[in-house]
């Protein structure tokens, strides 16, 4: 396989010819393997069909893949680029009539993951210091165990990206870490609703603000959402009007210095956590 040039990959994903390679049977939606090529060039993605999502009774059905785009869209934004390139498709491979839906460049992960990796269950007692506890339990023969997470300044971004975007569903298993060590998050479909939803595995920075480097990002994001007719259009046209100032207000919020959120007395940790 050879890799495009990053300025490429988004004309990779929007222009290549589609052929289908597998389906990954874990995912809660229709989560397709593809192959994109394009001028002698292939890349893998991960084509979700907006047919193949689960409707759900909190999130508007049919609205998963764009909330991913617009995701991607905002990450982009920032500069932060934690989310692999992400688009849309009118339709997916020949032979599967899904018809449109996102798609997602695939993020190769070395064949031994690092231990311990960004999200991970540790004896109570043994939770290394660079690590912050976010949740304890017992196993069956009544060891107490706790998952905690690393405390890098590439995860501390992506706990802020998840505040910005309201992330739902932030599993330990939607953190990757690629073969040079770079983090990405992956599955933004439960994002940017307006109501508080933040479900995470990252809470070990609640109550605390944003990295100083982080909120001029975010202020920079700020003016953006305020200012620019056309990045707005875009978002717009991946998410509600109602979703868009609810965005606006959360970014505001945390370049200005407000902590990032608390856990909520209920549903905290998405289910399952990994």
């Amino acid at each position: 396989m050879t890799d495009p040039a990053p300025a490429g990959l988004r004309r990779q994903l929007l222009e290549g010819e589609l052929s289908l390679l597998g389906q990954i049977p874990s995912a809660s939606n229709l989560t397709l393997v593809c192959e994109a090529a394009l001028d002698g060039t292939v890349v893998r993605c991960v084509y979700k069909p907006v047919r193949g999502e689960t409707p759900l009774w909190d999130f508007p059905d049919g609205t998963l893949a764009g909330r991913e785009v617009a995701a991607r869209l905002i990450d982009a934004a920032l500069g932060w680029d934690l989310i692999p390139e992400t688009v849309l498709r009118d339709e997916g491979p020949p032979g599967a009539e899904f018809g449109p839906g996102m798609l997602q460049a695939w993020i190769d992960q070395p064949d031994e993951p690092p231990h311990p990796e960004p999200v991970e269950v540790f004896p109570a007692n043994a939770v290394p210091d660079d690590y912050l506890p976010v949740l304890r339990a017992h196993e069956d023969d009544g060891t107490v165990i706790a998952v905690a997470h690393a405390t890098t300044e590439q995860l501390h971004r992506l706990a802020v990206l998840d505040a910005v975007l309201n992330n739902a569903d932030r599993k330990g298993g939607h953190i990757l870490v690629d073969g040079d060590g770079r983090l990405y998050g992956i599955d933004h479909g439960l994002t940017l609703h307006t109501e508080p939803k933040l479900r995470t595995m990252l809470w070990g920075w609640a109550g605390e603000p944003a990295a100083e480097p982080l909120r001029a990002d975010l202020a920079m994001l700020s003016d953006r959402l305020a200012g620019d007719t056309t990045f707005a259009a875009s978002l717009c046209g991946l998410i509600t009007g109602e979703e868009y100032q609810a965005l606006a207000e959360r970014v505001a919020a945390l370049a200005a210095g407000q902590t990032l959120p608390r856990p909520p007395g209920q549903r905290a940790i998405p289910w399952p956590p990994f």
